[in-house]
């Protein structure tokens, strides 16, 4: 069962299923209304730099696969990054590949204000209503990243994201090292939540473990492999959180 509204999507545990809530916070390159795409933005709509290609698929596909329920946005991150803190300057995207984003360019405080009642609080909410109907065993939150970022072709295929919980980590980055080159905290490090503000945030607040997965385009934007990955992320995250030998 699925519940939708403007800020999110979210997917229901079904019987039995793995106590493990899932997040994905660039699952959408979407602007509700009233925003709309500025012709000088159109270039970015597709582009990782509007959303995380194929993590939205990934994160159903995942929740299929554990049974667990899921909480998706349905907004860019280029109107407001729900995985930044509302302090971090990162909030609002000024520029991507050197060019002025039409979206934020001069912002005014009242704008912002509104982004973060319509789309980032309630997202937050949505997140917090999930966590609250548990117990739960922990929090994944799903992200990729593109393959060649300021032109550095990326090695690592799957990146376990963490903060304090490295057993957690360890366990995951290991069920997946044989079958996807693997790293921990990498291309980005969940250390201080600098980078991964959603689920350092919801499960420091409920006292949860929690990881983030990153997993480069070329296979999350891809049906086939991104199949492939699935069985291997469920195996993995069912040991790392206790849930399987």
């Amino acid at each position: 069962m699925q519940a939708a509204q403007v800020a999110w999507e979210q997917i229901e545990q079904t019987h039995g299923g793995a106590p493990l809530v899932l997040t994905c916070e660039h699952a959408s390159n979407h602007l509700p209304s009233p925003w709309r795409w500025s012709p000088a933005d159109e270039w970015c709509i597709s582009t990782h730099w509007a959303f995380d290609i194929g993590a939205a698929e990934l994160t159903r596909e995942l929740a299929a696969s554990l049974g667990a329920p899921a909480v998706l946005s349905r907004f860019s991150r280029l109107l407001i990054d729900p995985n930044r803190a509302p302090s971090q300057s990162g909030l609002f995207r000024r520029q991507a590949e050197g060019r002025v984003l039409a979206l934020n360019e001069d912002l005014p405080a009242d704008e912002q204000q509104r982004r973060l009642e319509v789309c980032y609080r309630p997202y937050h909410a949505a997140i917090d209503g999930v966590l609250a109907g548990g117990p739960w065993r922990g929090l994944v939150s799903v992200h990729t990243f593109t393959p060649v970022y300021e032109q550095q072709t990326r090695t690592v295929e799957v990146g376990v994201l963490f903060n304090d919980c490295q057993a957690q980590a360890e366990t995951l980055a290991h069920r997946l090292q044989g079958h996807y080159q693997t790293a921990l905290n990498q291309p980005y490090t969940g250390k201080g939540g600098k980078f991964a503000f959603s689920p350092y945030d919801h499960a420091r607040r409920a006292g949860l473990p929690w990881l983030e997965l990153e997993v480069r385009q070329d296979i999350s934007g891809d049906t086939a492999r991104r199949r492939q990955l699935v069985p291997v992320l469920t195996d993995g995250l069912l040991a790392a959180f206790g849930l399987s030998t």
